[in-house]
């Protein structure tokens, strides 16, 4: 028996140092890109709003962005602090998405996109 249990050990390779630790689940941790995409789509759009998403089993805490007509994006970011001050300093109004859901505009954009084949 000690045979077959020696050669059927599961190797894990090492978490990588951009990953958050979350439950028993590896996520990867908001980066330099994500925070960029960030600031670059606000910049170039109007209206928007920000969503602040918790933490979850297979996410960190992610800041949902909808400008006027529904176009939206989604990117990890460091901390809901962060979120709520990046809005802030954006002068953009945010909520805790956990509470408020999201937008019907978006869902009524992701429709029109799915009937014109692009989603």
């Amino acid at each position: 028996m000690d045979r077959l249990r020696r050669g059927s050990k599961v190797k894990m390779s090492a978490p990588s140092r951009n990953a958050a630790r979350t439950g028993s689940t590896r996520v990867r941790a908001a980066d330099s890109m994500d925070l960029d995409h960030l600031f670059t789509w606000v910049a170039e759009r109007r209206g928007v709003e920000g969503f602040v998403e918790p933490r979850t089993a297979v996410s960190d805490v992610t800041l949902l962005l909808v400008a006027h007509d529904g176009e939206w994006t989604r990117r990890r970011v460091p901390s809901a602090k962060w979120a709520h001050d990046f809005c802030n300093k954006q002068q953009i109004p945010s909520y805790d998405a956990a509470v408020v859901g999201v937008p019907q505009r978006m869902r009524d954009y992701n429709r029109r996109k799915k009937l014109q084949g692009g989603l």
